[in-house]
């Protein structure tokens, strides 16, 4: 496969890619090159994929892209699945080829090769096996939206679409050879602590103070890495009113991420126990929400979908790494549908920084 890789070609699709804007929920020009590029390729392209409500809530995002390409020889299907959604800042990016070989932004912006890299390297792929004639099985391609905001896009997709049994996500950091086969369950919550407003000169004793619950709960939580497996993070607080007023309301949010989803929701659980014993204490209520973005997975070595990984791996001449991540992707949910995936690398650093 090496020696048919087009080196320049690679590199003017990725930088072709890189300089259309689109950041997430904004990634409807990229997805429309995306499509066209496939149905040069020859893919079957659908993209009556994805829930409408949606859509509807972000009219300048891109349905999922669902492809297919007839395979010619005998063979599991596989799946090869990328996003088209950068960070931000990622509007007016441009793909600046360093001395060394290296591709960075110009520093203003992030570069987007996440996950620009992922599509350029599945559009080389497929471009490579029709234009030498290469024997390959059925390969299905799913190019999701809105991943970077907890999968979002994916979350919306109708899975009953795919018929492949291992797939392959183009979305992680590290050295070409790398792969995560388990990463966590995020979980984000909010705590909403609701006091009683008073003058905090004439009348504090009238008052139920909302910050005060809010410091006395957390205080007794832990946070960081709470264990081997999992990780508690109280990322905003807000509320309060005035200097001179008993605050009534503050909010508290954060997020849960665990390779036990069961020690996930407990973890949750744990939290929202604390700040209502502690509410009630004061003379407070609170209010608590959660919601799950997606599941833990861990793929055994064993699994079909590594050892082809692992093969692969060793006939380009390099090493396997089968590593865990404390990220998530659209590998979750392939994993949540029943379709063991992994999480490949593509030479990536620092993906999230300009």
């Amino acid at each position: 496969m090496e020696n048919r890789i087009n080196k320049n070609r690679l590199l003017r699709r990725f930088s072709d890619y890189v300089a259309i804007d689109s950041e997430t929920y904004s990634e409807r020009e990229l997805g429309d090159q995306i499509v066209r590029d496939l149905q040069r390729l020859g893919v079957s392209v659908r993209t009556d994929t994805t829930d409408e409500a949606f859509l509807a809530a972000h009219p300048g995002s891109f349905p999922n892209i669902h492809g297919f390409l007839r395979g010619t020889a005998e063979g599991e299907t596989i799946l090869l699945s990328a996003h088209l959604d950068t960070v931000r800042p990622g509007k007016g990016k441009q793909a600046i080829v360093r001395e060394d070989g290296t591709i960075t932004s110009d520093g203003s912006t992030v570069l987007g090769a996440d996950d620009v890299s992922g599509l350029t390297v599945i559009l080389e792929a497929i471009q490579i096996v029709e234009e030498s004639g290469l024997p390959h099985p059925d390969i299905e391609i799913l190019i999701t939206s809105a991943e970077e905001s907890f999968c979002e896009g994916s979350e919306a997709f109708d899975f009953r679409l795919v018929h492949a049994k291992k797939a392959y996500v183009f979305d992680l950091n590290g050295a070409v050879g790398t792969a995560a086969v388990a990463a966590p369950s995020i979980v984000s919550f909010s705590v909403e602590i609701i006091g009683k407003a008073s003058h905090a000169g004439f009348a504090p004793e009238l008052g139920v103070n909302a910050v005060s619950i809010a410091a006395d709960a957390l205080a007794g939580l832990s946070a960081g890495r709470v264990n081997g497996q999992s990780s508690v993070n109280f990322g905003t607080i807000s509320g309060g009113t005035a200097d001179n007023i008993v605050p009534d309301r503050v909010v508290v949010t954060g997020e849960v991420r665990s390779f036990s989803h069961e020690e996930a929701l407990r973890l949750v659980n744990e939290v929202f126990t604390r700040f209502e014993e502690t509410a009630k204490t004061f003379g407070g209520t609170v209010q608590c929400r959660s919601r799950e973005h997606i599941r833990a997975y861990h793929l055994d070595a064993s699994e079909a979908v590594v050892q082809h990984f692992t093969k692969a791996a060793t006939a380009a001449g390099l090493s396997s790494d089968l590593i865990t991540t404390y990220g998530g992707s659209d590998a979750n949910r392939l994993n949540e549908h029943g379709v063991p995936a992994i999480v490949v690398a593509r030479a990536m650093e620092k993906s999230h920084k300009t």
